[in-house]
């Protein structure tokens, strides 16, 4: 590929230090994010490809930027958070959760459990990541229909029992579910709004991982069941069971995973800019300069006590918008980087004195 302007600005000003880079179309358009940790030579390589995908970002390119950073963690961090926000066309990686899976419960006035494969900024919990996602949609049927949350399209009416209502004329139910027991039935004004509510506080704790109660509930169905001769129907709850013990122990799991990545991380950096990374639950929250000074040390002691104060008990699990990619690249990079894991260190060991 021919001289450019675009590769004699790199050339020029770039340097072989850890760093994200933009490739610009049209109007400052985002067409790709990239990071390296020898920023000059990875852009460099762009103009040695003449065919393919990368010879037409080029050719598309009317400007490329970077941003320095102290190290790969950090550029690692600042380029999946980049490609979430402009959703860049030349960017595959980060854009969509495709391999993963979430619960979600919706805001309505009757929430109902969805499995979905992204988390957005809607106003609704999620929960999870799941990795393996075929089995979600039942788990989510069988915790409906075991806690009685409703699992009807959105659209559908709903009418409390406690609601002010004129000529409401005696309402029937729109699915079978109501009749098996298997359902409150808000649709039909057969439970209340605090009924309904205490159902879903339930869910919320189960989903935590806090509170095992819609087991406990199948058990006593089942036991019952066998009692009254039903096998048949006894076999069924049991089923119901497995499918959400299996949920349950991904749950568990995970958030147990989640809870040891409560860390304060330190990273050396280009030219001695070394950081220290505060992770919670799995999620990069904020960095600061090595301290350096009696002073810098407690003044880095106070953020370390607020970054990691308690979150409130409801909401402890939930994942907000964006939260979840974070967890997955903080616990895939100490995967790959197992050494990066030991030199990590809780909160209280670092207050301690390190």
């Amino acid at each position: 590929m021919a001289d450019s302007p675009l590769r004699e600005k790199v050339r020029a000003q770039a340097e072989d230090r850890p760093g994200v880079y933009r490739w610009l179309g049209a109007g400052g358009r985002i067409l790709y994010v990239g990071k390296s940790v020898k920023l000059r030579t990875r852009l460099l390589s762009y103009f040695r490809d003449e065919t393919g995908k990368t010879a037409r970002l080029v050719a598309e390119s009317e400007d490329v930027t970077w941003d320095w950073k102290p190290n790969e963690f950090a550029a690692l961090i600042r380029e999946m958070r980049l490609i979430r926000a402009w959703q860049p066309e030349y960017n595959v990686q980060h854009k969509r959760d495709r391999r993963y899976g979430f619960i979600r419960i919706t805001r309505e006035p009757a929430p109902r459990l969805v499995p979905v494969s992204r988390v957005h900024n809607d106003g609704a919990s999620y929960y999870g990541p799941f990795a393996q996602t075929g089995w979600l949609a039942r788990a989510v049927h069988d915790l409906s229909l075991a806690t009685g949350l409703r699992d009807c399209p959105a659209h559908t009416p709903i009418h409390f029992g406690d609601q002010l209502e004129i000529f409401s004329g005696g309402r029937v139910p729109r699915c079978i579910r109501a009749d098996t027991g298997t359902c409150l039935a808000p649709c039909a004004g057969r439970c209340t709004t605090a009924e309904y509510d205490r159902r879903l506080r339930l869910v919320r704790s189960f989903l935590e991982a806090r509170s095992r109660a819609p087991l406990a509930e199948l058990a006593d169905s089942v036991k019952q069941a066998a009692d009254d001769l039903r096998f048949e129907y006894a076999a069924t709850i049991r089923d119901r069971m497995e499918t959400l013990e299996k949920l349950w122990s991904h749950l568990s799991g995970f958030r147990g995973q989640v809870e040891n990545l409560n860390l304060v991380y330190p990273v050396s950096g280009y030219e001695g800019d070394d950081r220290i990374y505060l992770i919670r639950r799995g999620r990069p929250c904020t960095d600061l300069p090595w301290p350096k000074s009696d002073r810098a040390r407690r003044r880095a002691n106070e953020v370390v006590e607020e970054v990691f104060q308690p979150v409130p008990a409801d909401r402890d699990g939930r994942l907000e918008a964006d939260a979840a990619a974070e967890v997955l690249l903080t616990v895939s990079w100490f995967n790959r980087h197992p050494r990066e894991r030991d030199r990590a260190m809780g909160p209280e060991r670092w207050l301690g004195g390190g």
